[in-house]
């Protein structure tokens, strides 16, 4: 950002100097204009002084910016645009409350138009002959559902739940216990039960609250197995102070050393601690206290079991 205003947006860089646009504003700018030289950056910053920006909001700015830097540099503009598309995708992170937020990053007319079409279901709900007891927002929430999975109504979505309680909790109807989605934390076992899809509760067994499985012969750890480390460890990399979601089942004890595939000598990681206890100087072992992991500088780093 310092090296843009220096470099072309002289204007922008005295109404930020005086304190007539924010931080904020002048940051929208420079990545509008990151990809331009400095001559073009500049002839941006002269139409930008002909616009009355220091009482616009960031989404005008922002629109403005952009618009400006596609009208100087058209090529990059474009060659800008066909980067974009290749990042296209969808992610899943978990919300408060037994909720989660699914957002996809597509092309913008392919958004406006998935938007739009489920605009479309709300005005036909509107006009049914049933009554309508449901909000706008869901609605398209649950025609969304419906026309991704397939299924008539939003609440027939098949689920597994695995639940990682204790043993005694399963048998008991009346325990307090919520079940447990890895990666996306509790949720009311009630609330799903009403739904009308195919439900399976898959019952992981724990002792002591820890998640207790089998073994395997096979080298890697798929299946049911790989399912019960994911859900031991939360669907969380095991190594402190790392959050990431699990991509690999790694040996504790690796399988070229005679570790075996099973489910005490396996834990979840993501791709860097699984690549990163591969490289020359770092040691990984089973310890009464847990997991330790020896970095190359000597320090140690401990994960409870």
């Amino acid at each position: 950002m310092a090296r843009d205003l220096r470099t072309g947006h002289n204007h922008i860089l005295g109404l930020f100097t005086n304190g007539e646009l924010s931080m904020y504003k002048t940051a929208t700018i420079t990545t509008a204009t990151a990809d331009l030289d400095a001559t073009e950056r500049a002839e941006v910053d002269r139409r930008l002084a002909e616009h009355d920006i220091e009482h616009m909001g960031v989404g005008r700015i922002r629109t403005l910016a952009r618009s400006l830097a596609a009208e100087v540099a058209p090529d990059k503009f474009a060659a800008r645009c066909r980067t974009a598309r290749d990042g296209r995708r969808v992610t899943l992170r978990p919300a408060a409350d037994g909720m989660c937020d699914l957002t996809a990053h597509v092309p913008v007319e392919q958004g406006v138009a998935c938007y739009a079409a489920l605009a479309k279901a709300v005005n036909d709900a509107a006009v049914s002959p049933e009554p309508v007891t449901r909000g706008r927002g869901q609605i398209m929430s649950d025609t969304l559902v419906e026309r991704i999975t397939g299924q008539t109504t939003a609440t027939d979505v098949n689920v597994e739940v695995q639940v990682v309680v204790p043993v005694q909790a399963l048998i008991d109807p009346d325990s307090p216990l919520p079940a447990r989605i890895p990666g996306h934390g509790p949720v009311p076992t009630s609330l799903l039960a009403t739904a009308t899809g195919r439900k399976t509760l898959r019952r992981l067994i724990t002792r002591a609250g820890i998640v207790i499985g089998g073994d395997s012969r096979q080298r890697t750890f798929t299946g049911l197995l790989a399912e019960l480390i994911r859900a031991r460890d939360g669907d969380r990399c095991s190594e402190p102070y790392c959050d990431a979601p699990i991509r690999h089942i790694d040996h504790i004890q690796r399988a070229a050393d005679g570790g075996k595939t099973e489910f005490d000598n396996g834990r979840g990681l993501c791709e860097l601690h699984n690549y990163l206890r591969e490289t020359p100087g770092w040691n990984v072992e089973k310890t009464p206290d847990g997991v330790r992991t020896t970095t190359p500088t000597g320090h140690t780093y401990t994960a409870p079991p």
